[in-house]
C-alpha cells in the first residue's frame, strides 16, 4: 500500500511512454520487501525536474533520452567515470545531496565479451549520451572505434574523446566493421519502422546490437538476421544497467531473471 512513508523513485526522459524502467524497478523493490514506488515522468525542462527532485525528496532517479548530458549541471557531484563519459543516467538523492552516475558503460560491454572486443572494429552509430557511454566502454576494451553521426561536430567531438575515427552519417553505408550498435532512438516507437545502419553495409560476420528494447526485434536486428549476422538486443544492456542503478539506490543485488520476465511479460501483452 502507498502512503506517505512509500520512498519515490523516478524515470526521467521525452519520450517516455515506453520506458519498462517502472516494470523493473517496481518488481525489484516487491521482491526485495522495500516500501517504494517508481513512476515515469516526461519533463520538458530538465533543469525544472531536478529542482523537483530536491523539493519532493525523491530518492532517485533514471535518466534518459534527451537529458544524460544537459542534468549533470542540474547535480551537486558527478562521479568521475560519468564525468569522463559527460553523460548521467543515474541520480541518488543522499540526504539531499544529488549525485550523479553511469550505469551504461559496463553494462553496454557486458553481452559483448563473448565475441571479443579487442583488436575488433566497432561501428558506433549516434553520439549522444547512450553513446558516449558504450564508446568509452569500447575503448576501455580496446576496440577500435568508429563513430557515426547526423551531428558532425558531435561526432567528432565522441571521436577524439575516444581515440576513434568519425565518419560522416551520409557515409555510412561505407563503414566496415566487426561489431555494430545503434545507440540512438531510431527503431523505437514509434519510430520502430526505420532502420539505423544501411542493410546493405551488414556482412554476416557482424555482429549487430541495438541498444532500443521497445520493441525487443528492432527493424535494424530483423534485418542483420537475415544477412546472418549474430545480433544482441538491448533488453541485455537494459537490465545490467538497471540492475546497477538499484544496487546504487539500496545496497542490494536484485535477482535479474525476474526483472527478465516481467518486461518479457508485459511485452507479450501489449
Amino acid at each position: 500500500m502507498i502512503d506517505a512513508s512509500t520512498s519515490l523513485y523516478c524515470v526521467l526522459g521525452s519520450p517516455v511512454s515506453h520506458s519498462k524502467s517502472p516494470c523493473i524497478h517496481n518488481r525489484a523493490f516487491q521482491d526485495n520487501g522495500i516500501d517504494a514506488v517508481y513512476l515515469a515522468f516526461e519533463p520538458d525542462d530538465i533543469g525544472r525536474a531536478v529542482r523537483a527532485i530536491r523539493t519532493l525528496s525523491i530518492k532517485g532517479a533514471s535518466v534518459t533520452i534527451p537529458f544524460k548530458e544537459a542534468v549533470m549541471e542540474h547535480l551537486d557531484w558527478i562521479d568521475p567515470l560519468a564525468g569522463k563519459i559527460g553523460a548521467v543516467n543515474t541520480v541518488v538523492n543522499a540526504a539531499g545531496v544529488l549525485k550523479g552516475y553511469n550505469t551504461d558503460c559496463r553494462a553496454a560491454v557486458a553481452p559483448l565479451t563473448a565475441y571479443g572486443i579487442e583488436g575488433k572494429t566497432v561501428c558506433i552509430v549516434g553520439a549522444g549520451g547512450a553513446a558516449r557511454a558504450v564508446a568509452f566502454g569500447i575503448a576501455e576494451e580496446r576496440g577500435r572505434l568508429i563513430i557515426t553521426n547526423r551531428n558532425r561536430e558531435k561526432g567528432l567531438d565522441l571521436a577524439d574523446r575516444t581515440g576513434g575515427e568519425f565518419v560522416p552519417y551520409a557515409d555510412m553505408a561505407g563503414i566496415r566493421a566487426d561489431i555494430v550498435i545503434n545507440t540512438t532512438s531510431v527503431g523505437m516507437v514509434p519510430n520502430d519502422k526505420d532502420l539505423s545502419f544501411p542493410a546493405d553495409a551488414l556482412d554476416p560476420s557482424m555482429v549487430v546490437m541495438d541498444v532500443v528494447y521497445t520493441p525487443l526485434n528492432t527493424r535494424l536486428l530483423d534485418t542483420a538476421r537475415g544477412k546472418g549476422c549474430e545480433t544482441i538486443d538491448g533488453l541485455a544492456m537494459f537490465l545490467a544497467q538497471a540492475a546497477a542503478q538499484f544496487r546504487l539506490w539500496t545496497d542490494i543485488e536484485p535477482d535479474v531473471e525476474p526483472l527478465r520476465e516481467a518486461v518479457l511479460d508485459t511485452q507479450r501483452r501489449t
